[in-house]
């Protein structure tokens, strides 16, 4: 279990237990209700329903995932990195169910009433990350079939762009999903402004690892690098 990974586990948990005992209160003041963001301004819940869920299944399975691909990122990735990408593709999944909520269409306008909850769009995120890493590992899709993990999210892309277009009101946030997928996909292989400060923030992660393994440290007059 590494840092960040531990502390975003714990905070769900943490806000669960009030989810549990009063679940409207804390799905209308922190799930994500475009409704309240667009027209009294609870711009908070953009960061909030990440972390809220709906039953102890629900929190449970996306910890899991959390688990299962989050220690590796963050092992490669550093704890800052890490937690920045999971936070991006977090806010870039709550940016998608905010743009589809003001489509013309009739799932989206249920979807702007309605409470998005869950750290799913974060999830689908981490696990686009692991499958750009690592693709050709295995996975088992839906627990039963093994399957590479390029091929994997490509299954889940499409199954969560498809139920979306067929939801009628149901509990599951597809787009976010989706959004989750596509924001991770953009931040680590878009456009090179988008990657830079990950990019960047990894590459003095590994520097810092460097300096560490050879006890080099930063010097005073004597140069940028003392070594002994």
């Amino acid at each position: 279990m590494t840092p960040a990974v531990r502390a975003i586990i714990i905070a769900n948990v943490v806000l669960f237990l009030p989810s549990f005992f009063t679940p409207v209160l804390m799905h209308q003041t922190f799930g994500l209700v475009p409704e309240l963001v667009f027209t009294r301004g609870f711009l908070w819940q953009v960061f909030t329903y990440a972390f809220v869920h709906g039953d102890v299944t629900h929190i449970l399975f996306n910890m899991l995932i959390v688990w299962m691909f989050g220690v590796e990122l963050e092992q490669r990735w550093g704890s800052a990195a890490f937690t920045k990408f999971y936070m991006i593709c977090a806010v870039g999944a709550a940016a998608t169910v905010l743009a589809v909520s003001l489509l013309p269409f009739g799932p989206a306008h249920q979807m702007y009433v309605a409470s998005t909850i869950g750290a799913s769009g974060a999830c689908y995120g981490l696990l686009m990350a692991w499958a750009l890493l690592f693709p050709t590992r295995e996975i088992l899709l839906f627990f039963v079939f093994p399957v590479q993990a390029r091929y994997a999210v490509l299954i889940f892309g499409a199954l969560a762009f498809f139920s979306g277009l067929g939801s009628s009101g149901g509990t599951v946030a597809h787009f976010a999903h989706l959004g989750g997928l596509v924001v991770g996909y953009l931040y680590l292989k878009g456009p090179r402004g988008m990657r830079f400060s990950l990019q960047s923030a990894i590459t003095r992660w590994r520097f810092a690892r460097l300096k560490k393994k050879f006890k080099v440290h930063d010097g005073g007059k004597s140069g940028p690098w003392n070594v002994h």
